[in-house]
């Protein structure tokens, strides 16, 4: 058998699985291959939210799989999660990178947050909160999202957030506006990243919070059509947030620890890189198959006769593991405060599947042929999401290469005069 324990070959590749990864992997790749994948059409043509997906992630376990074991989830590591996450992006893009948007949230707040300096009375009142957020998950099999993006220079890492969190008694006061907001009205719980009001006009990205908003809030209001290119599935609407109400313990993180968890652990947002490692795989996945014959519903047609073709699979394959192996490099790098050339390395890795998804999805289409650009088949699906990866932030490609290049050519501190 391949990879050891595994009798299919992942998205990751072959490995060295421990026994808890190859459960996970096998559990996702069957659940993909038997419900995922022949349900991934109907939520692009709708552009509706994969509830029944979330069902059986739900049943599955799969939604505690980062929740620490002391709080009855599976305490799944960093990269055990890039692996599962990467094998259910191979059978629905939208799941998988929703699903990226629940995961983070119990994800920073439990095993990346262990690796975060926080003071004594921070860290009791972390462990304290997270119990409440974790019990939520565990026991409820609650969703949690994690709105980003507001259309300004914050989502990039650039500037505050522009909204906002005054503090009142016995809680937060929120306003604001978030876009692109996956999960939108089917989400239990939005991680909310806003800044805190002191009201001396003067935001500062350190004031940062991290706080968790109940999906039936009053003044929260999903708004705005949903009608893109690609990730249709993900259903991310508008959340506009007018005077909302939560009370103190629905804080994820302590006052100030955001910041200092962005700055301590980069690999946190590579978490979006997953998803589109699937979705490359299942392009490639496809046209083997399509040039075989052997495509579930289509005649038995043979195409792989013609060198043309042979070429064009020998080009996507070597792509496909020039992925694999950076991926692989870096979600066992991913660490607190890594080196500059891990760092570096870890953008490069972000860089290069992004693109790289789009780049296999384009030599799938134009191998495969006319027959591609039919929606009853998935490879016009798999193009479509492949180009949106490189266009998410904060690590968008354009943010990778500015910072990659600006970090390699200036040490911390460093300025031309």
């Amino acid at each position: 058998m391949p990879s050891g324990q595994l009798d299919f070959i992942p998205a990751v590749g072959t490995a060295d699985f421990s026994p808890a990864q190859a459960q996970w992997l096998t559990l996702a790749n069957r659940l993909g291959r038997e419900r995922f994948a022949p349900r991934a059409a109907t939520w692009d043509r709708e552009a509706s939210f994969p509830f029944a997906n979330y069902d059986d992630l739900r049943e599955a376990g799969l939604l505690a799989l980062c929740v620490p074991r002391a709080f009855g989830g599976a305490g799944a590591d960093f990269a055990t999660y890039c692996m599962v996450g990467a094998e259910i992006g191979r059978f629905c893009g939208a799941t998988a990178l929703t699903y990226n948007m629940h995961i983070c949230s119990t994800m920073w707040t439990g095993v990346l947050s262990d690796g975060i300096d926080m003071t004594p009375a921070q860290r009791d009142e972390h462990q304290a909160r997270r119990e409440l957020h974790f019990a939520r998950v565990v026991r409820d099999g609650a969703v949690y999202a994690q709105p980003f993006s507001e259309g300004s220079a914050a989502a990039a890492g650039k500037a505050p957030f522009g909204t906002t969190a005054r503090k009142v008694d016995g809680g937060w006061v929120l306003n604001g506006r978030k876009i692109f907001a996956s999960l939108s009205g089917a989400a239990d719980y939005y991680g909310i990243l806003c800044t805190e009001d002191r009201g001396d006009q003067h935001p500062d990205m350190r004031d940062t919070l991290y706080i968790a908003v109940p999906g039936r809030a009053d003044g929260l209001t999903v708004t705005g059509d949903w009608d893109p290119m690609g990730m249709r599935g993900t259903v991310s609407r508008t959340l506009l947030l007018k005077d909302v109400f939560v009370p103190d313990h629905e804080q994820l993180m302590p006052r100030g620890v955001y910041y200092r968890a962005a700055q301590t652990w980069p690999a946190m947002f590579f978490t979006l890189s997953p998803t589109y490692l699937g979705v490359a795989q299942a392009a490639y996945d496809f046209t083997v198959q399509y040039l075989r014959g052997e495509v579930p519903g289509q005649p038995p047609v043979k195409r792989r006769m013609y060198p043309t073709k042979q070429i064009a699979v020998a080009q996507m394959r070597i792509q496909l593991e020039t992925m694999r192996s950076i991926f692989w490099r870096a979600i066992h790098e991913a660490k607190p405060n890594p080196s500059k050339d891990e760092r570096l390395r870890l953008y490069a890795a972000h860089y290069t599947v992004m693109e790289g998804a789009n780049d296999i999805a384009r030599l799938a289409i134009r191998t495969c042929g006319g027959q591609s650009m039919l929606k009853d088949l998935p490879l016009e699906r798999l193009y479509r999401d492949s180009r949106c990866g490189a266009l998410m932030l904060p690590w968008t490609a354009e943010l990778i290469l500015d910072r990659m290049g600006r970090e390699t050519l200036y040490e911390s501190g460093e300025r031309d005069e």
